[in-house]
């Protein structure tokens, strides 16, 4: 079963959280933020979101025909796992330690430190069908968006937004897993 457009854009949304998280921070460690530090942030991270997903699928497909018969517990479970980390980080005391750096090594490890739940969510994709091109596109413009949002919300306004945001994308992405596997048994 195809997910309709709004739901590919609300798995999106939750991905895009801990790139939104990361960019608050990246934003509160930076005094004058500059457009070409917006523009770093929202491409490294959007583009690894919509690379990852795209790995993640093809990967899923080289084992979907094993795992076809239990493709939604293996969805509901990645994205309930995630979801339950997200959550979990939402409210843990431990510090994300972010600095001023916009370096090439800097923005790789940070943009794949917040792109590996979508390669796990790409994965979910290959057993349920869905169209990778497009959802890839969609994850990567949508936290492009959210994480040029990000920085300049951190620069501008501090951690207020951090936990609620990350609460948010986990819970998102729970629901989904739990709304997949409700699909599949009762219809």
């Amino acid at each position: 079963m195809l997910m309709t457009f709004l739901e590919l854009f609300i798995i999106a949304l939750a991905l895009s959280m801990d790139a939104f998280t990361v960019s608050v921070a990246k934003g509160l460690s930076v005094g004058h933020l500059r457009p070409r530090n917006v523009l770093s942030v929202a491409l490294w991270f959007g583009g690894f979101q919509g690379l990852m997903p795209v790995i993640g699928f093809f990967l899923g497909v080289g084992f979907a025909s094993f795992v076809e018969h239990v493709d939604h517990w293996v969805a509901f479970i990645l994205l309930g796992l995630i979801g339950i980390r997200m959550i979990i980080e939402a409210f843990s005391k431990k510090e994300k330690n972010v600095t001023p750096d916009f370096s090439f090594k800097t923005m790789l490890v940070m943009a794949v430190a917040t792109s590996i739940d979508a390669l796990a969510v790409g994965i979910s994709f290959s057993f349920l069908n869905e169209n990778i091109w497009l959802a890839a596109l969609l994850i990567a413009v949508t936290t492009a968006i959210v994480s040029a949002i990000g920085i300049r919300v951190g620069n501008i306004c501090g951690c207020r937004f951090k936990t609620i945001a990350e609460f948010t994308g986990g819970l998102i992405l729970l629901l989904m897993g739990i709304k997949i596997l409700v699909e599949h048994i009762w219809l």
